[in-house]
């Protein structure tokens, strides 16, 4: 019998229970100490090897339920992004249009699952197998465009854009030490520029009318807004 592949690992159907004593290991249990691992020490050291030592048994049990590290990784990647936020009770509480509201909780919540597993960054890249938890995600955001005047490639490409800028921001905000992306790269500038403001007067302005260094981290939202401004021109249009 051929090793299951990614796809069917994670759209199969789970495994009914057998009669006598629990396994000491399961897919589950797998997939979550790979995510803790992940998280702790980068995706780079990650290794079945290590994973065995962390769950305490042989390199090769983990074989009987999961054939290699790609397919494990695909399952890793469905498991840590987890469901998509309940969009229906935003509407209530904004006074945004309720596609406005949703999309944009839908977009920060994308973000925080990003920051708070960066490994995902590097591996949700090109074609590859798409879990039941990241088309639960699309499908989420879709729906709240449901009832707008997009038509279905246009709500396809308002997603890929939202989930594009979550991804950028929280790529460059998962490389600075404390998260605040525009605060650190304002320090970095004051520093490089410090004796050379005539160089670049437009960059040293921009930064002196934007707040004190800690006050700046609005480059997400600033984003969410302007793609969802687009859209309400082309609904408006429609």
């Amino acid at each position: 019998m051929s090793a299951p592949t990614a796809l069917e690992l994670l759209w199969g159907s789970p495994q009914r229970p057998r009669r006598g004593p629990k396994p000491s290991l399961s897919l589950e249990r797998i997939v979550a100490a790979a995510i803790e691992l992940a998280d702790a020490e980068g995706l780079a050291n990650l290794s079945m090897q290590r994973l065995a030592e962390r769950l305490g048994c042989a390199k090769m049990a983990l074989y009987r339920y999961v054939p290699g590290k790609a397919e494990l990784i695909a399952l890793m990647i469905d498991a840590a992004i987890g469901a998509p936020p309940e969009l229906s009770a935003r509407q209530g509480d904004s006074s945004e249009e309720p596609w406005r509201a949703r999309l944009r909780l839908w977009t920060l919540r994308l973000h925080e699952g990003m920051l708070g597993h960066p490994w995902v960054l590097e591996v949700t890249l090109g074609i590859r197998p798409f879990g039941p938890n990241e088309m639960a995600w699309t499908e989420s955001a879709l729906t709240a465009l449901a009832d707008t005047a997009l038509d279905g490639a246009e709500r396809l490409d308002a997603v890929a854009l939202l989930a594009g800028h979550a991804r950028t921001i929280a790529q460059q905000s998962a490389n600075t030490d404390t998260g605040n992306l525009e605060a650190e790269m304002a320090r970095q500038f004051s520093d490089s520029l410090a004796t050379r403001a005539a160089d670049f007067p437009q960059v040293i302005a921009a930064f002196a009318e934007s707040g004190p260094p800690q006050a700046r981290n609005n480059a997400l939202d600033f984003g969410i807004d302007r793609i969802l401004d687009g859209l309400a021109a082309l609904t408006a249009r429609r």
